[in-house]
């Protein structure tokens, strides 16, 4: 956004926490990048850090002007009117969808400019706070939808199948038993094994054949058990450097080691995703909101916590991950969920789709903070 991730009920998946914790920000890895001078078009927007801690002043009420946001003079108000109008149709409650009608309004009646997007935002929202219990930092991760070569027919490479829901997904079993189980007549196509791993970790993606067709892999259903990270035993276990557990470090290891070592070290997380396959329309995935997802400007959150169609403006900065290379600020809506999406100051940023999304969202694990844009009616 210029200011600155999942889908539903397991659509997408994130990766920085990927394998840490139970929903991470997309599959294959970041290889380290340096955004250009002044942010990505559309998307978050490096910054320095404020030397004043604690955020904005509020007011008595505990809700404050959006001008007064923390880089808001900075925010490309215009890019994220745009993902508000295309987003804010999730909203349910009354004086969200009024202000999302408002926007839609000005969006098909007039040429909207930088400066009217802002006064827009300025007069139909408060913004509130978001805090964590003990008053200390959120999470912000991220995902993508990941793009991987398939096969029709198995191969010696081409391993992994991608099963359809079956009858009972709940009765399936943990991933080692339906893996062991799987019949090769029941496969929508053919994977690397590390690939259908993140993929499943995304929850959808999008598959190239050999004869160049491309189609949707689309979140069908998943087997009821809870993920489970692998980065952290993989360092346990001396695989992986403590620092050195972005998607692609991981993605490399499993590839190296494929056959029972990356087989061994994939059924710790006994989730499992059954796909559809639909045709590629071109476009971004639908989160659980049932909306297409813009990139950098779409979150999975909690849903205990936030509404879909809700507009959130974040704050993160100080990644620890190897190759962590930008801090993010901006409007974002909020339009998907995921298991690991837990707590009132939890964000899954969306970095779009293909191998560049990847890499930036692999690196993704930044201190949080969040703020709710309240309508004003």
């Amino acid at each position: 956004m210029r200011g600155v991730s999942r889908p539903a009920s397991g659509a997408l998946g994130l990766v920085a926490l990927m394998v840490l914790a139970a929903c991470s920000s997309g599959p294959t890895r970041p290889q380290e990048q340096t955004p250009p001078a002044g942010g990505v078009p559309g998307g978050p927007i490096p910054y320095t850090p404020s030397p004043t801690p604690g955020g904005p002043p509020s007011t008595p009420s505990g809700a404050l002007s959006p001008a007064v946001l923390p880089g808001w003079n900075d925010e490309d108000h215009l890019a994220a009117f745009r993902a508000y109008v295309d987003g804010c149709d999730a909203a349910r409650a009354p004086a969200a969808r009024a202000v999302c009608a408002r926007a839609k309004a000005m969006a098909t009646t007039m040429i909207v400019t930088p400066s009217d997007a802002r006064a827009f935002f300025e007069a139909s929202f408060s913004a509130a706070p978001a805090a964590t219990a003990d008053g200390r930092p959120g999470l912000l991760t991220s995902y993508f939808a990941p793009e991987y070569p398939a096969r029709r027919r198995r191969d010696a490479e081409f391993s992994a199948p991608v099963l359809p829901k079956p009858a009972d997904p709940r009765a399936a079993g943990d991933r080692a038993s339906i893996e062991y189980s799987a019949r090769p007549d029941q496969a929508l196509a053919w994977m690397r094994a590390e690939d259908l791993f993140f993929l499943q970790i995304q929850g959808s993606g999008y598959l190239t054949f050999e004869d160049g067709t491309r189609e949707r892999a689309a979140y069908a259903a998943d087997n009821g058990r809870p993920f489970v990270g692998i980065a952290r035993p993989m360092v346990q276990q001396g695989l992986l450097a403590q620092n050195g557990t972005s998607g692609d470090a991981i993605r490399a290891w499993l590839a190296d080691h494929r056959g029972d070592q990356a087989q061994a070290v994939m059924a710790l997380n006994p989730r499992y995703i059954f796909f559809r396959l639909d045709p590629d329309d071109d476009g971004h995935p639908a989160g659980a909101a049932g909306v297409p997802l813009t990139e950098r400007r779409a979150i999975a959150v909690d849903p205990a916590h936030w509404r879909y169609g809700e507009l959130v403006w974040l704050e993160a900065d100080g990644g620890d991950l190897r190759g962590a290379s930008a801090s993010y600020r901006g409007l974002a809506m909020a339009l998907d969920t995921g298991s690991a999406i837990r707590g009132p100051v939890r964000a899954d940023l969306y970095m779009g789709r293909g191998d560049a999304a990847g890499a930036e969202a692999g690196t993704v694990r930044h201190p949080l903070r969040m703020w709710r844009l309240v309508p004003k009616g």
